[in-house]
């Protein structure tokens, strides 16, 4: 089994935790600081989360590397929460693994435009921890429209990775618009788009208001043009029989 503490991270063990674990598929779920890595130690910034109550299993800067430990991965962290921790709900409690990373970075500008120093070792334990290398949910979306994120249970269910705009009943914008691949491998599999949703007000062949998906039909194609005629014939005299 994979260790609890990740080796290449300093461990700073928070007094507070999420507390048990619910059960379900392993994931991670990545979010950001809101905070400059070139003028934020991830050590300063798992200092400030533990003051309000709020630690992430493991604080990351991908600019210098440095990787901060706070709560141990069998137990629920509260970085996600919305509740308090008394309450020990909440999608930070669901999954026998739900690593919550707090990225130093802002999601305004998504960290996976620069240097991603200490990825690596993120990865291999989380791949220990049986957390698939998939983001079911698709990429995660820029700020503003992260807003707006879908966030849907079917997606979470699945397990994997995913950005804190996608967790369901979790209202936050970050990480950004992330490109997935620089994190989880350039083979990283993403789910295929959906289909074009119908066209309001277009009802169907039967005048009953059903809809029609006018973006999937292909057009008809094009009558055939018409066959060529031949031109008339000038009708040839009939010879007269000498007698």
């Amino acid at each position: 089994m994979a260790d609890a503490w990740l080796p290449a991270a300093v461990r700073l063990p928070a007094r507070l935790d999420g507390g048990a674990l619910r059960g379900g598929a392993p994931r991670a779920v990545w979010l950001t600081s809101g905070s400059d890595p070139r003028a934020v130690s991830a050590r300063s910034l798992a200092a400030d989360l533990a003051k309000i109550g709020r630690p992430a299993h493991l604080v990351w800067n991908p600019l210098s590397g440095e990787l901060v430990q706070q709560i141990p991965i069998l137990r629920a962290s509260l970085a996600l929460a919305e509740d308090g921790p008394e309450a020990g709900s909440g999608p930070g409690h669901e999954g026998r693994i739900c690593a919550q990373i707090m990225v130093v970075g802002e999601a305004r500008e998504p960290f996976t435009g620069g240097a991603l120093t200490g990825l690596d070792p993120i990865l291999r334990w989380l791949d220990g921890w049986g957390v698939a290398r998939r983001w079911p949910a698709g990429p995660p979306l820029p700020t503003p429209q992260s807003y707006e994120s879908r966030r849907e249970r079917r997606a979470w269910a699945r397990g994997g990775h995913f950005g804190a705009s996608q967790v369901p009943d979790v209202v936050r914008p970050d990480p950004g618009g992330i490109d997935v691949r620089r994190v989880t491998g350039p083979d990283t599999t993403l789910p295929a788009l959906p289909r074009p949703r119908p066209v309001a007000g277009d009802d169907g062949p039967l005048g009953n208001g059903s809809r029609k998906t006018l973006l999937t039909r292909a057009a008809p194609p094009p009558p055939p043009p018409p066959a060529p005629t031949a031109p008339p014939q000038t009708p040839r005299p009939v010879p007269v029989n000498a007698r």
